[in-house]
């Protein structure tokens, strides 16, 4: 420190400096995060105070899978039959919605390996009849087996799948004039729906390896946004879009005229131009999803993100309204109500 002061004097000892401009809170965290892990690999979680976001883990190798919750995912995608989906706000709300969609289903709670034995005497949820009880063989492999199905194909869905599933056992009732029945499977219906609301399942939460979304963030550069791709909850280095087009008109087939490109095309043709990259360990996942969910979850946050449909494509309309919002500085929660057509 200089003498009779407080503050460090490192002349001495910084020969240069190196900087990069960002122009977004997140985008500043982001390349915080790779300087950090680059540099102090030791302890950068803990310079970032970094904490793992909260997942639901469906263990398919063990032999009578169950779900969890936990905060690690043990290994990437395609490595292992496993599941994983989240990431939620908290473990609290991954438990809460672990716990009322189990409520669904007879998938077994218990978190011991199984050696299935008749003499076993079960527990709390075989007596209520919550559970197959595969430990005292209440049920067969291929039972047990079925029921595995219908969970995945729950998480899988976003839920979607049971919900249909109640809708044609309504119809079904109705048709058969069993209307108590009938009331009863829609009343559950809706129950199934109640969960499903936004305040219990984000949009964010679904599986880990389907998570596809587009991140605008404001840009330094003026009449700039950057891009951040999100394949398979990984964040990709950001993209510089311009939008204003200095590229001549194309001109359309059989019209005789060049007309200008479109937002939405030279958008696919950013992303399709831009470096990708990949994963080099679980553990980096986990850092990933960690930042983008400390980032999601604000009360308040900064810049914009659209997820892609079940077949993976992208809202690139709404992606272009949201650049729009991006570069007049307005926020998502301001504008949300009329962007989802």
């Amino acid at each position: 420190p200089e003498a009779g002061s407080k503050r460090l004097n490192l002349r001495d000892r910084c020969r240069s400096i190196e900087y990069a401009l960002t122009g977004s809170d997140f985008e500043s965290s982001f390349l915080l995060y790779q300087t950090l892990r680059r540099e102090f690999p030791g302890d950068y979680r803990e310079r970032l105070k970094l904490r793992f976001a909260a997942v639901i883990k469906f263990d398919l190798e063990n032999p009578y899978p169950r779900a969890y919750v936990t905060r690690r995912i043990a290994k990437l995608p395609g490595r292992t039959r496993s599941r994983y989906y989240g990431p939620f706000p908290s473990r609290a709300a991954a438990e809460k919605f672990l716990n009322d969609a189990l409520d669904f289903f007879k998938l077994r709670r218990c978190d011991f390996e199984l050696n299935p034995d008749p003499s076993f005497p079960g527990c709390i949820y075989s007596e209520m009849k919550m559970c197959l009880a595969p430990c005292f063989k209440g049920c067969s492999d291929e039972q047990y087996r079925d029921e595995t199905a219908r969970v995945q194909s729950f998480f899988e869905s976003g839920g979607q799948a049971l919900v249909r599933e109640l809708e044609a056992e309504r119809e079904r009732l109705s048709q058969e004039l069993q209307f108590e029945s009938a009331a009863a499977a829609h009343a559950r219906m809706e129950k199934v729906r109640g969960i499903l609301g936004a305040v219990s399942l984000p949009e964010i939460v679904g599986p880990i390896d389907k998570l596809r979304a587009l991140m605008v963030q404001r840009s330094p550069q003026a009449d700039a946004v950057r891009l951040f791709r999100i394949e398979s909850g990984l964040i990709h280095p950001p993209v510089e879009f311009v939008v204003s087009d200095s590229a001549p008109p194309v001109e359309a087939e059989g019209a005789g005229k060049k007309t200008p490109r479109s937002l939405e095309s030279r958008i696919t043709e950013a992303l399709a131009s831009a470096e990708l990259a990949t994963p080099t360990s679980a553990s980096e996942l986990n850092e990933h999803l960690a930042l983008l969910k400390r980032w999601y979850y604000r009360s308040r946050r900064a810049g914009e993100i659209f997820f892609a449909d079940e077949r993976g494509e992208l809202p690139l309309r709404r992606v272009v309204r949201g650049i729009s919002r991006v570069l007049k500085g307005e926020r998502a929660e301001e504008a949300n109500s009329g962007d989802r057509a």
